[in-house]
């Protein structure tokens, strides 16, 4: 069944986004079509339009889907027609980690979210209006597209009163943040916290610290407004990164003792080392910002030896169908403010959503479909 829609096509590396028509190709047996109601953006998706990806083009992105289930595939058992949806990345559901309620770790999920462009099968979910080949599947979803093609285990239903247009980003950005500091770092009572980044992912973390036991949550940019704003979600101490230090400050606010627990949110090899080095015995640092492939930074091995930890995370170790109805109701109880992180933009003025984020005016643009 061929379904035809319209789409934000990126034609190239370095190429703008361009609404054009499309045409779905779909479902198949364990794909969901979605009538896009919003969709976040996200750094991912102007990591691939940029061509720091190996994602291929041309094709359609997006990752933070939040539409209207219309159509399911004869094998689709999770959700109907009608039904309110968060869409958020894919997993195969047969390997070990899958089998072991950790979808994140799926052992196909670089193929199957990043870097192939199609089905796991192969076959192409999107075409042009001519037939041309346009990759698609991104995260198991496009979410780029007033129709999107989507995998069921992209597929998270939601309370049929959640806001759409502010939850979006829970796929994502949100759940990465949350889910670092509650499946991954966990910090115990008395702890003290520093996320390294205030974008999306590091204000979610900032918010989810704030919930926790720790007493002590440092937030680090060198954005002085997003400092701010962290502050009133929760931070007790921040450090701004254009004047300050950041390796001296974090031991002057820890007393010397380092942090016991740090999320990198900026793939930046300078901040991550000053972070590593400013680990406290027995602490733990998370990497969560993606840099470009093949990014290293040296680690002294000695000085990891008294307990010291670091650990790779994608997706804050999410299990999506626990973790995102967790969080809507988090914000349904006024406790994750995450419509203080959104601008709405129309679909159509998508790319000047793109060149916002680049230009730090917005932190997380979320598009919002019209029929």
């Amino acid at each position: 069944m061929s379904i035809p829609t319209t789409a934000a096509v990126v034609r190239g590396a370095g190429k703008p986004f361009v609404v054009e028509q499309i045409v779905l190709d779909g479902p198949a047996e364990h794909e969901v079509v979605v009538r896009m109601v919003a969709a976040g953006m996200c750094h991912t998706d102007l990591t691939v339009q940029a061509g720091s990806a190996p994602f291929p083009l041309p094709g359609v992105l997006g990752h933070e889907g939040a539409g209207v289930v219309q159509a399911v595939g004869a094998a689709v058992t999770s959700v109907v027609p009608g039904d309110r949806v968060l869409l958020s990345f894919s997993s195969c559901g047969s390997c070990r980690s899958c089998h072991s309620g950790q979808p994140s770790l799926c052992h196909t999920w670089l193929p199957r979210n990043l870097l192939g462009g199609a089905r796991p099968d192969g076959s192409a979910p999107l075409t042009g209006p001519d037939g041309s080949e346009l990759h698609g599947h991104f995260f198991g979803q496009s979410s780029f597209s007033a129709l999107a093609l989507a995998d069921e285990r992209s597929v998270v239903r939601v309370d049929p009163e959640a806001p759409l247009e502010v939850l979006a980003p829970l796929g994502c950005g949100v759940a990465t943040g949350v889910g670092t500091v509650f499946n991954v770092l966990r910090p115990r009572p008395g702890a003290s916290i520093a996320i390294l980044g205030t974008g999306t992912v590091g204000l979610s973390a900032v918010m989810a610290a704030a919930l926790s036991p720790a007493a002590q949550i440092i937030a680090v940019d060198r954005v002085p407004d997003r400092l701010r704003l962290a502050r009133e979600l929760g931070a007790t101490d921040t450090v701004d990164t254009g004047s300050d230090d950041l390796a001296e400050t974090l031991a002057r606010l820890t007393d010397g003792h380092g942090v016991d627990r740090i999320l990198d949110a900026t793939g930046a090899p300078p901040v991550i080392s000053a972070g590593l080095a400013s680990l406290a015995v027995g602490g733990t640092f998370a990497f969560v910002g993606a840099p470009p492939f093949g990014t290293t930074v040296p680690v002294d091995v000695n000085a990891m030896l008294p307990g010291r930890s670091a650990v790779g995370v994608t997706i804050g170790g999410a299990e999506t169908q626990s973790l995102i109805p967790a969080l809507v109701r988090l914000h349904r109880q006024g406790r994750l403010p995450v419509d203080r992180l959104v601008t709405g933009y129309d679909f159509g003025q998508i790319q000047r959503a793109a060149d916002d984020v680049h230009a730090g005016r917005t932190i997380k643009p979320v598009l919002r479909f019209t029929d």
